[in-house]
């Protein structure tokens, strides 16, 4: 049966415990961990999943969810198609944000950074590890561009299977990744009455200082 309730009385409430200063991480990045060995546990479908977000030329934001591949002190790397609207807006600003929305736990997590191209020796070495399958995709795939028909990436890749059919599938030299180094990592924990728990790392100097945030 359809649930008819107004879209405006659709709500729940947050009550899986408060989030305290104390009992976070000094280091955002092994505080991140925590949270996200967490997620592996209780969310089964793409616990790595993250919106990313960009801008264009003119200033317009764009979102999708891309998948988070690595992770050290270095930043969060994801990877993509360098032909993608995704990487050329990066290209052109470099600033961008991450989400992490895991509602079984509560808990978001806000990254704002500037993402860099990773090293094609880097790319090379994840790609690798990749299932075949999807890596005759990174080929035949030009991410974001028109398509007649589904047709096209069907033959597209009946072609990519005969030509690397004795063979390893190489990496393609319009794909690779990028790693966003954070600027700030902000927490969040969901809380009753809407008075949810943020707290947010900024960098100051070498490290970071944690401030709480206003819900």
């Amino acid at each position: 049966m359809t649930d008819e309730r107004p879209i405006a009385q659709s709500r729940r409430d947050y009550v899986r415990g408060p989030l305290e200063i104390e009992e976070l991480d000094e280091d955002p990045i092994v505080q991140f961990q925590q949270w996200f060995e967490e997620a592996c546990k209780h969310i089964e479908v793409e616990p790595n999943a993250m919106t990313l977000a960009t801008v264009d030329r003119d200033g317009a934001p764009a979102v999708r969810t891309v998948l988070l591949k690595i992770f050290d002190h270095e930043g969060f790397v994801f990877f993509t198609n360098l032909e993608s609207r995704k990487a050329q807006h990066i290209d052109r600003d470099q600033r961008v944000a991450l989400l992490f929305w895991w509602p079984e736990l509560e808990r978001q997590i806000e990254i704002n950074g500037v993402a860099e191209r990773i090293s094609s020796a880097e790319a090379a070495k994840y790609f690798m590890t990749r299932p075949r399958g999807s890596q005759l995709g990174a080929w035949v795939s030009r991410q974001s561009q028109v398509l007649t028909s589904r047709k096209v990436l069907e033959m597209k890749l009946d072609e990519m299977k005969r030509k690397f059919l004795d063979g390893e599938v190489p990496l393609p030299s319009f794909w690779g990744g990028y790693r966003v180094v954070p600027h700030s990592v902000e927490l969040w924990q969901g809380q009753p009455n809407r008075l949810h728990d943020r707290f947010k790392y900024e960098r100051e100097g070498s490290g970071w200082r944690v401030v709480r945030l206003a819900p």
